[in-house]
């Protein structure tokens, strides 16, 4: 990593929470790259430190495989660079920094070229068909960007995909890709995961050539209904993380079978 001057950054050097949202984030690089969503060195993924108007990024030229806690960058909403050293990204700057600024819930922002998810956004209508249950969760959190711009290079293009998200948490860009957010790393990374598996179904269903079978608005709502707001589990459900919590910890103890050094 010489040629890229990272400068690594200690774990006392910050508190514990912000420690953890290192750890997460590397985390959610390794799951992404290791699910096919990477696009090499390019593409986004960042988490606000908590209790800071500033956000974690990766350093321009690194790979996600090489994610880190200690690598990241610590950015201010303002595009400052407040910790470690390397490259930032101006598109990253100018898409995250608007985003995470907006609304805290957006703690995490994934920006993705992700193949299948990207290829709906490539359709001349990119609205995401409900016709399965994994869409009708999300169908309720999703915006659409119908005016692409080209690259972001500045911040004011930020602002324009903010108010198009608002509150929503998923953003497809024509001719582009997609805006994953979540309050969590966790949350976020499952959305993502989530998103992608839809529209690879998606794509799947629509490549047989035949009828695709829609949701009634109806049957659409009671879906979300049964996933967001009845039990997961058995038991008290005060006892038991969410379950984007639960897959994104699951994943983790993957990294940590492997001896991944995410964490260091």
């Amino acid at each position: 990593m010489t040629d890229l001057h990272i400068e690594r950054v200690s774990r006392n050097e910050v508190s514990a929470e912000e420690w953890q949202a290192r750890i997460d984030l590397a985390a959610a690089h390794h799951f992404s790259d290791r699910n096919g969503f990477s696009q090499g060195i390019y593409n986004h993924l960042t988490l606000a430190v908590p209790g800071e108007r500033a956000f974690l990024l990766l350093p321009f030229g690194l790979h996600w495989s090489e994610a880190t806690a200690s690598v990241f960058l610590k950015v201010g909403y303002d595009g400052k660079l407040l910790a470690g050293k390397g490259q930032i990204q101006r598109s990253a700057y100018c898409i995250h920094a608007p985003i995470h600024a907006f609304d805290p819930q957006h703690a995490a922002v994934f920006h993705t070229h992700m193949p299948y998810a990207s290829a709906i956004a490539r359709l001349a209508d990119q609205r995401l068909l409900i016709t399965g249950q994994a869409e009708a969760l999300l169908s309720d959190d999703i915006a659409y960007d119908n005016d692409y711009q080209a690259l972001a290079r500045d911040p004011d293009e930020g602002g324009r995909l903010a108010e198009l998200l608002q509150l929503k948490s998923i953003l497809f860009m024509a001719n582009h890709g997609v805006v994953v957010t979540g309050t969590t790393a966790g949350e976020a990374w499952d959305r993502l995961y989530s998103l992608e598996y839809a529209c690879q179904v998606q794509l799947y269903a629509r490549w047989t050539g035949e009828p695709l079978r829609e949701l009634t608005p109806a049957l659409r709502e009671k879906v979300r209904h049964q996933i967001t707001r009845t039990p997961l589990h058995d038991g008290q459900q005060s006892e038991y993380l969410p379950g984007a919590e639960l897959h994104f910890n699951a994943l983790k103890r993957l990294l940590d079978r492997d001896g991944v050094p995410y964490r260091d």
